[in-house]
């Protein structure tokens, strides 16, 4: 099995969606999130991730599919957009299989028009669906260039305006 063709699967509300493993270095448990004042509805805060501050999005809201409650199942996908490293928020992962190229179809021609650029494609296997979203689109640059200055404002410093890895380098 190619790495290329592995997805990571992940539920979000009841909908079943995927993105290529290459994409997900990592997956996290949702640790405490700090909340950050005057942030778009769908950003719930940052975390600290082994010393570096990570904004995390919450896909329910971001994919406006009208979300639940956090469980023990939610877990936080670390992925680069755009050479930023942000978490997404999801409701659980469910697992990685293999997704043929020939499986994939594009959006239907009604989700083009409900706001949904972030939709690369459907992969359908049999029994289920999966919605294969393109991390690329997910965040619009103006939303990436505030998210990285709202980071810079989270992130604890010295009385010499360093962070705690600055610090200790």
């Amino acid at each position: 099995m190619k790495k290329k063709d592995q997805m990571v699967t992940f539920r979000v509300g009841k909908e079943l969606f995927g993105v290529p493993i290459h994409e997900v270095p990592e997956i996290v448990r949702v640790p405490e999130v700090t909340m950050v004042p005057e942030m778009p509805s769908f950003v719930e805060g940052v975390i600290n991730l082994r010393g570096r501050i990570v904004s995390i999005i919450d896909v329910n809201k971001r994919l406006r599919l009208g979300g639940g409650a956090r469980t023990k199942a939610s877990r936080i996908l670390i992925v680069d957009v755009d050479k930023k490293v942000v978490g997404l928020l999801v409701d659980a992962v469910t697992e990685i299989l293999r997704l043929p190229p020939d499986s994939i179809e594009p959006a239907p021609e009604i989700v083009t028009f409900v706001g949904s650029e972030y939709i690369m494609g459907v992969g359908k296997l049999p029994g289920k669906l999966i919605i294969l979203l393109e991390l690329q689109k997910i965040l619009k640059p103006e939303e990436i260039k505030r998210l990285a200055a709202d980071e810079q404002i989270a992130s604890p410093k010295d009385n010499m305006g360093r962070t705690p890895m600055e610090s200790a380098a």
